[in-house]
């Protein structure tokens, strides 16, 4: 009996801590907030939280957690008590009888559409049979995160997972920012399945999913999930919906704790999951059943049925990426991947996999033309799309190319002159290089490019056709290419970087570069009337061209700064609220921080898709490998994302340099003086400089109203702007660069390579 009283005991404690710490809906949150003339700003200093948090609560974006969740509660109690609702209670207060306050109520923050359009378009792969896409209908549904109408096929059930009645939330979103709901897409992008049949979806919905085999949880998500995402661009392709298994879920459905083949990644042929699977007539893409696993059956009257499975405990979510999530519970992962999914796209593998199906899916290769001979809808090429496989140049493509293995044997050394050498800075100064000045500082300061990639893309023509090969061209920037070109005559500062190579060491004889970067070379030969003259000596251009990559950047920036938003650092912050914002932003939300690491990844892996690498151990020097033939394994694209990020990179150090010199540099040379600020190393988007203060503001010039140099490197959110990486003494940069180590590289106490920054 004593052991039954404990147990009533404890859920008598559990049921008076519900009713302590329920609160409201977020609208009513808002009002009484309003009806007691408070601002946001006062509730954030009551509660000692910031107050795009209060603004997150009264959104229903996010939820208080303990212990402010309680004090919030305790206030919104009192409030209510004064302030009933209209349709309630007794006569509005006076008022005399409201709380005054002499502080402007803030502005709120807008409300953030739960799912803005998100889908999946062709990829080009070749390895999923499909219908052709038909015309898309003018009046496009928008997808939504919000639980779906009460009439559905499916069976619900409230979660519980969550320390936050996400139900409230997603319905006062539906009623703040209505949208039209895709009926077939009703219960969102994605569903995390447990082991007890739950299926947790975006927006708090759960749904009981009885299968208990693979192909009866494929077919129940087809017939019954209502689950998908529409199309991101009308003549692309709905976005095949995601199940995300735990591992308590995969093992109730047959599959083994982890993959023995761990070169493959996959489960073998006569594994009773994959027969299931055959038996019943559903086929896998030729990756397998994987961590990423696609399973289909051809189309029928252009109607996809594909479901994407993506296996929680063989590493689906690579914490390089990913960070923890897939440690989280069910619910909080379906709140991070539905949040990349209607930001982004829905996840169909690794971030870099992700990042190039959205730009398929932004940009599709085809579209539905009609046929004026027969009056049908046939499949053709989409203007400003790649729409088909193109061979390299010889000088764009890696060593393993066959185009490559036509003129070079194996164990050949390309050099400049046979290679396109287009990547990231990794320079350091020569330490004899460091003036008097710059020893007396006390720190070694790093900034960091914010999604430096991204930024290079932004307006980035690129070549769409096959590379054209032709000699003695005349240069022309607007025309993506590789040119075989000599600017070693163009002479720098020794203590700058040069421009033109990855590590920043002058360049001996002529080489291959893309466009960019001999723009930017042009660029310094007419802006400071240098001695030298650009005559290449052949190149290969693209006679088709166009800003590619447009759509991506704007889709990916957009996500970008709405994650950054929600953790609180937004556009409109002065400097130093920046900086104190970027310290903490990680720590608001970790749920959210996930989505924006794999949002960065995204970009990186996206561009470094561009040119994938052979990855079976049976590959042969000079054989084809699969990506090869996708429309968007392209390295002159990636080669010109890299060239325009690190021309950017240096136009920027060169403009800071100038700013902070005291007597302007002569004509005809860039020889700085010996105060100009300059870098002591780089690491692709992050540059260390010396400083006398341990923050950015202590050495980034300003202008004399306190704006940031023209040009120069500028502290913010946006794509291209930086932050803070870092900050180390003087003396560990000096020895760091004594020892030939790259001070950038760990300046932020980690390797930068493995950090995924």
């Amino acid at each position: 009996m004593s052991k039954e009283n404990e147990l009533f005991s404890a859920v008598d404690a559990l049921l008076e801590q519900v009713a302590q710490d329920d609160l409201p809906g977020p609208a009513e949150r808002k009002r009484l907030r309003e009806a007691a003339g408070l601002s946001q700003a006062q509730i954030a200093t009551a509660l000692n939280a910031r107050r795009e948090a209060v603004g997150n609560w009264e959104a229903g974006r996010t939820e208080p957690r303990p212990p402010k969740r309680a004090a919030y509660a305790r206030l919104l109690e009192g409030l209510a008590a004064r302030f009933p609702a209209p349709d309630t209670a007794a006569p509005a207060p006076t008022e005399a009888s409201a709380t005054p306050t002499s502080a402007p109520t803030a502005p709120e923050p807008e409300a953030v559409p739960d799912a803005p359009e998100a889908g999946n378009a062709s990829t080009g792969r070749g390895d999923e049979p499909d219908a052709m896409t038909a015309p898309a209908s003018t009046n496009r549904s928008v997808p939504t995160m919000a639980k779906a109408p009460a009439a559905r096929s499916a069976s619900t059930k409230p979660s519980t997972s969550l320390p936050r009645p996400a139900a409230k939330k997603a319905t006062h979103k539906l009623a703040a920012a209505p949208v039209a709901v895709d009926e077939r897409f009703a219960n969102g992008p994605l569903g995390v399945l447990d082991s007890d049949g739950s299926l947790y979806c975006v927006g708090g919905l759960v749904l009981d999913c009885p299968a208990k085999t693979v192909p009866a949880l494929v077919d129940w998500t087809l017939s019954e999930g209502q689950l998908g995402a529409p199309r991101l661009h009308p003549s692309g392709k709905d976005a095949d919906p995601l199940i995300v298994l735990t591992a308590a879920a995969a093992e109730r459905l047959g599959l083994p704790e982890r993959l023995e083949d761990r070169r493959g990644l996959r489960l073998p042929e006569d594994h009773q999951v994959v027969k299931q699977l055959a038996r019943a007539k559903w086929q896998l893409t030729k990756r397998g059943f994987g961590p990423w696993a696609r399973i289909y059956r051809p189309a029928e009257g252009g109607r996809r049925q594909c479901v994407q499975l993506a296996v929680l405990p063989w590493g689906a979510l690579d914490s390089r990426s990913w960070g923890s999530t897939d440690q989280l519970e069910p619910a909080d992962i379906a709140r991070v991947l539905g949040t990349y999914a209607s930001r982004v796209i829905t996840p169909r593998g690794s971030t870099a996999v992700s990042g190039l199906e959205a730009m398929t899916a932004l940009r599709p290769p085809t579209r539905a033309v009609k046929d004026e001979k027969t009056g049908s809808w046939v499949s053709g090429p989409m203007p400003g799309s790649l729409t088909e496989p193109v061979d390299p140049a010889p000088a764009e493509a890696p060593d393993e190319h066959p185009v490559v293995a036509a003129l070079y044997p194996r164990a050949h050394q390309r050099t400049p002159s046979e290679v396109l050498d287009e990547e990231a800075y990794e320079w350091i100064r020569d330490p004899q290089l460091l003036t008097d000045a710059e020893c007396t500082r006390s720190y070694a300061v790093g900034i960091d490019v914010n999604t430096a990639f991204l930024a290079a893309a932004n307006r980035l023509v690129v070549g769409l056709s096959a590379p054209v090969h032709v000699r003695a061209p005349a240069f022309d920037k607007k025309t993506p290419g590789a040119w075989l070109v000599d600017l070693s005559g163009i002479e720098l500062d020794p203590r700058l970087p040069s421009p033109f190579t990855p590590h920043g060491t002058r360049p001996e004889g002529p080489a291959w570069y893309a466009t960019p970067t001999v723009a930017y070379a042009q660029e310094l030969i007419d802006t400071y009337r240098l001695p030298a003259r650009i005559r290449p000596l052949e190149a290969w251009i693209r006679t088709e061209s166009g800003p590619y990559l447009d759509p991506w950047y704007k889709r990916i920036g957009e996500a970008y700064k709405a994650t950054m938003a929600d953790l609180g650092v937004t556009s409109d912050l002065p400097e130093p609220e920046f900086l104190e914002a970027m310290a903490r932003h990680k720590q608001e939300d970790p749920a959210l921080a996930a989505v924006l690491s794999a949002v960065k990844s995204t970009v990186k892996g996206g561009i470094g898709k561009l040119r994938e690498r052979p990855k079976s151990i049976k590959h042969q020097y000079g054989e084809r490998w699969p990506a090869l033939e996708r429309p968007t394994w392209r390295p002159d694209i990636r080669a010109a994302v890299i060239s325009a990020a690190r021309v950017n990179m240096h136009r920027k150090i060169l403009k800071t340099a100038l700013a902070t010199q005291q007597a302007p540099a002569p004509s005809g040379n860039l020889m700085l003086s010996q105060d100009a600020l300059l870098p002591i190393a780089l690491l692709s988007d992050c540059a260390v400089y010396l400083s006398d203060g341990p923050g950015p503001l202590n050495f980034l010039p300003h202008t004399a109203d306190g704006k940031p140099a023209p040009g120069s490197f500028r502290l913010g959110v946006s794509p291209g702007m930086v932050k803070h990486e870092g900050t180390k003494e003087l003396l560990w940069a000096v020895q760091m660069l004594d020892e030939g180590h790259n001070p950038a590289r760990h300046i932020k106490g980690t390797d930068a390579a493995l950090d995924g920054e």
